[in-house]
């Protein structure tokens, strides 16, 4: 399924352990806090927690035990340090599962380098590469954010629709950029529309006026921007607007952050429109009013399936009655999906009773958790465009 001294030292700062009580429950966070996404990140560690501190706080975890977070940093694109970061936190911290990682490529190194090798489960909220889902994991990896192969059908489907017949595409160049890149090229050209070009940029760059250009020279008036809201993909889209070289963009998941508004302001007014997982059930709802009271932005990106998978985790534990790695693992499925009480967000003392007492409970969460297959959620879009220097919600798929 699915530079390094400095980035391991930032790691180092950002992932000291929690403070944990004696019989508390050591459990990863591992997300890009440094990096192309690091806007997004602390809103997705907090639901996370938000979830772990719910059962703790219950008193109902395993006959009264709590839970430690131990964050640690992915930089989501740097696969040694997100490996020497799990190394850490499974050999120092002896935690027993792991929500995360955040990013593809660092998460299908996450898992094969440290997670299955140590028989840790890993729940990632974000990693969305097709290539994940064949990935040989034990059993042990599971994602409660949807398959990139669905958001490419998506994103053609929405264009289709919308009578757009031909676009420009960028894509960082990573596992996340070429699985998109490649899921909505095939979508979109099936549909009988054309892909004029489709090119890797680099994330870091100062300059993307040579990238731009080369998009530009195909001739497409719309650019498909599968790229990071704190990278590359913003700045080819600030370049593409200081040219005027597109009239329109397409967005996916990794460009959704309220940061690129507040970097480029107005002009994004109606020139946009993008996906990113989401629901609308009343999951959704009770989300939205128990993450208000923590002061967590329950629209932001992946909070949900932070807080989604998080409570997997917990609940797997009371499943299986242990705290016990192998244990979690044989019992994420079992709690995700029915038979059983639907659990929904805020209500997870409710699920740790019923599992107390050998009860069976399908857990539901804030985007409607349905795990398929080897651990795939089977996940849904919300469609939104950017009116009045916010993201507006159009629809859901």
């Amino acid at each position: 399924m699915k530079k390094l001294m400095l980035a391991t030292a930032a790691a180092a700062l950002l992932t000291a352990p929690a403070l944990a009580q004696e019989g508390d429950i050591p459990v990863g966070i591992i997300l890009g806090f440094t990096g192309p996404l690091e806007s997004i990140m602390p809103n997705m560690a907090a639901s996370a927690e938000m979830a772990f501190a719910e059962a703790s706080e219950s008193g109902l975890l395993l006959g009264g035990r709590a839970v430690a977070p131990v964050r640690g940093d992915s930089t989501c694109i740097d696969a040694a340090a997100a490996t020497a970061t799990a190394e850490r936190l499974i050999t120092s911290d002896d935690v027993v599962a792991i929500m995360g990682a955040d990013c593809s490529g660092v998460t299908t190194a996450v898992v094969n380098n440290v997670s299955v090798p140590n028989g840790v489960t890993t729940i990632s909220p974000s990693a969305t590469s097709p290539a994940l889902s064949t990935i040989e994991d034990n059993d042990l990896f599971f994602r409660t954010a949807p398959s990139d192969a669905r958001q490419g059908e998506v994103i053609a489907n929405l264009l289709d629709e919308r009578g757009i017949d031909e676009v420009a595409i960028t894509y960082t160049n990573n596992d996340y950029g070429r699985g998109l890149a490649e899921a909505f090229s095939s979508a979109y050209e099936a549909l009988g529309h054309s892909v004029l070009i489709s090119a890797a940029h680099e994330d870091g760059r100062a300059d993307y006026s040579a990238e731009v250009g080369a998009l530009s020279a195909s001739g497409a008036d719309t650019l498909v921007v599968f790229g990071y809201v704190d990278q590359g993909g913003r700045g080819i889209v600030q370049a593409s607007l200081d040219t005027g070289a597109f009239e329109e963009f397409v967005f996916a998941d990794g460009m959704f952050g309220d940061s690129i508004i507040e970097a480029i302001g107005d002009e994004l007014n109606g020139r946009v429109i993008g996906t990113v997982p989401g629901s609308d059930g009343a999951g959704t709802a009770a989300f939205a009013d128990l993450a208000g009271a923590a002061g967590v932005d329950p629209t932001g990106t992946y909070a949900g399936e932070s807080y989604d998978a998080a409570a997997l985790i917990v609940l797997a534990m009371q499943a299986a009655g242990s705290a016990d790695r192998a244990a979690i693992a044989g019992e994420v499925m079992n709690v995700a999906n029915a038979p059983g009480e639907p659990i929904g967000p805020g209500e997870l003392a409710k699920g740790l009773q019923i599992l107390a007492d050998g009860g069976d409970i399908d857990y539901v969460g804030a985007t409607g958790v349905e795990l398929i297959g080897a651990g795939e959620a089977a996940g849904s879009y919300r469609v939104y465009e950017i009116e009045d220097g916010a993201f507006q919600t159009i629809e859901f798929r």
